[in-house]
């Protein structure tokens, strides 16, 4: 098809709120199949990225007496890592003492690129993608990044064909449902509850240097969204506070943060026969009847359902994944009692250490999700990384739950 005359522009909540709803709602935004994942973002469209410090929604409006909506883009702008200093004795401040040395570099984020089914191929996803990128460089992003469903070849060649992005992670999205039935996985573990200001001077000190670890962390974690962050270990182990624990720690320990995507946005299944829908009812019957036997069931996704993300899992030690499976039990019980959450979620990498520990259907979940990164400044605040495009993949990523 030829292009269309379409004008890009920042979104407007008051003019464009029931348009840019509309074309969130016709496009899906899982695998393609008998079965599609859609999404319904709740409060205004641009919902899913307004807890970045900087960010924006550009959407494309047709030229002509009758304007129409027929796409969209979200993204943000921050700062993370992108590499890691050799260590020196005496550098590390006072605060997080003997803590690595990030480097960091300002990145922009795509989130949620959205083009009507029924205006594709004409272009409009390009003009949305400069648009954005061009709002990168004035905030002074050095790189771009995004991510997408590896077998959505649309969304690979327009960004690595037209728009000059490469591949560069492969991570993995791990799904859980949340059953009617408790999980007692947690109860193999001492499970501690951190404060904001314990789990900052824990993830600092711990995971500053893995790649896209978000500079303004403390942001994150005090975030209303953000539910808590908890730490596993053996039991029997004494809490002392973060700084004595990362002085002394345990030989293995997990932690991990819950993040309630519920407030943002719900999602749905589509196109699933009556078999099915009868199977997933009889399982939920079933095991709010009899939960001490602890079926598998699975809950209600064929209408709107909340999720709760599991970010900043790490963790060390030979019992380092089992710890992180009690603490994806303890996150389980909590999304048990919150109505509405039908999915449990964690993003890491697809060497990540814990992932073992991780329980997850493969059915609802991505085992290979696609990043793809472009290089957008010429010059560099810190010539020591290089291009970061071209380095090697390391064990573990940070994903921001706010990107999700």
């Amino acid at each position: 098809m030829e292009e269309i005359e379409v004008l890009v522009r920042e979104f407007e909540l008051e003019r464009d709120r029931d348009a840019a709803e509309a074309v969130d709602r016709v496009c899906e935004v899982g695998p393609s199949g008998k079965m599609t994942l859609f999404t319904d973002l709740l409060g205004d469209p641009v919902s899913r990225v307004r807890h970045s410090p900087a960010f924006l929604m550009l959407v494309a409006e047709t030229v002509g007496p009758a304007t129409e909506i027929v796409g969209l883009i979200r993204g943000c702008v921050k700062t993370v890592t992108c590499g890691k200093k050799p260590s020196r004795g005496g550098a590390a401040t006072a605060k997080y003492q003997n803590a690595p040395s990030p480097i960091y570099t300002k990145v922009g984020y795509i989130l949620g690129l959205r083009v009507s089914p029924y205006h594709r191929r004409m272009g409009i996803g390009l003009k949305l993608v400069r648009g954005m990128e061009e709002w990168f460089r004035e905030k002074g992003a050095e790189y771009a990044y995004m991510a997408t469903d590896k077998d959505n070849e649309a969304s690979v060649r327009l960004f690595t064909g037209r728009c000059g992005y490469s591949k560069f992670r492969t991570p993995a999205i791990l799904v859980h449902p949340v059953f009617a039935h408790r999980d007692p996985a947690a109860r193999r573990a001492s499970v501690i509850r951190l404060s904001p200001a314990e789990a900052e001077i824990f993830y600092r000190r711990r995971f500053s240097a893995v790649e896209f670890f978000p500079r303004d962390i403390d942001a994150v974690l005090h975030n209303p969204l953000s539910l808590g962050t908890f730490l596993a270990v053996p039991r029997g182990t004494v809490w002392a506070g973060a700084g004595a624990f990362l002085a002394d720690p345990p030989e293995s320990w997990a932690v991990l943060s819950v993040w309630n995507c519920k407030d943002v946005f719900r999602l749905e299944i589509r196109g699933a026969g009556r078999f099915r829908r009868g199977l997933a009812w009889a399982s939920r019957a079933a095991d709010r009847a009899m939960p001490w036997l602890r079926i598998p069931s699975v809950p209600d996704l064929f209408h709107p359902f909340g999720v709760y993300f599991l970010y900043g899992v790490g963790g060390e030690g030979p019992a380092a994944a089992e710890l992180a499976r009690a603490l994806c039990s303890h996150a389980h019980n909590m999304a048990r009692g919150d109505g509405g959450v039908g999915v449990v979620a964690a993003e890491v990498a697809s060497c990540e250490p814990l992932r073992a520990g991780i329980p997850h259907w493969r059915r609802l979940s991505c085992t290979e999700d696609l990043w793809c990164v472009k290089r957008l400044a010429e010059d560099y605040s810190d010539g020591s990384v290089g291009d970061w495009t071209k380095s090697p993949p390391g064990p573990s990523i940070f994903v921001d739950p706010r990107e999700f």
